[in-house]
C-alpha cells in the first residue's frame, strides 16, 4: 500500500475556502480499497440528477438506515439476528456495513427505494436562489444608487 501526501499550502495563496478541496483530495488517496461491501453503482440521471444503487440482497427496508448530514451520505445495513437457526452451510453473506459518500454542497437525498435487492438513492442539486449568479444594474451617474432607493425592475 502506498501513502501519497500532498502539500496544497500554496493554494492558499490564491484563493480562500479551499481547505475542504484540499482535504477531499488528500481522503481520496487514505481511503481503504479493500472494503467493496456492498458493491454499488453511481450514474448522472439528470443535469443536476444523480443516482446511487447498492447491491443489498436479502436485507428488508427495516435493516437499512440512509442518514444525511452536512456534504456526508451515510448507509448502513445490519441483519436481524437470525436466531433459531442451525446452519449447515452459510454461504449467504448476512454481514453489516457502512458505506459513506462525500456530496457536494447543496446535493439533498429526494428518495429511496428497496427492490429486488437493489437499494436505490436519488439525489438532487439545488443550488438556493441567492447562490446563483445574478446581474448588478449599473447606475448612470457619478455615484451608486443606494440600494434602499431602488425601484423594483
Amino acid at each position: 500500500m502506498r501513502t501519497t501526501m500532498f502539500d496544497f499550502t500554496p493554494l492558499s495563496r490564491f484563493g480562500i475556502g479551499f481547505d475542504r478541496m484540499a482535504d477531499l483530495l488528500e481522503g481520496v488517496t487514505q481511503t481503504d480499497m479493500t472494503e467493496t461491501y456492498p458493491p454499488y453503482d453511481i450514474e448522472k440521471t439528470g443535469e443536476n440528477a444523480y443516482r446511487i444503487s447498492l447491491a443489498v440482497a436479502g436485507f428488508r427496508p427495516d435493516e437499512l438506515t440512509i442518514t444525511t448530514e452536512p456534504n456526508l451520505l451515510l448507509v448502513s445495513g445490519k441483519k436481524a439476528d437470525s436466531e433459531g437457526k442451525q446452519y449447515l452451510h452459510q454461504g449467504i453473506a448476512e454481514r453489516s456495513f457502512e458505506r459513506q459518500f462525500t456530496l457536494a454542497d447543496y446535493v439533498k437525498v429526494a428518495g429511496a427505494s428497496l427492490d429486488q435487492g437493489m437499494l436505490t438513492i436519488d439525489l438532487v442539486h439545488q443550488v438556493p436562489e441567492e447562490m446563483k449568479p445574478r446581474r448588478i444594474t449599473i447606475a448612470n451617474g457619478h455615484e451608486p444608487e443606494p440600494i434602499g432607493n431602488r425601484k423594483a425592475a
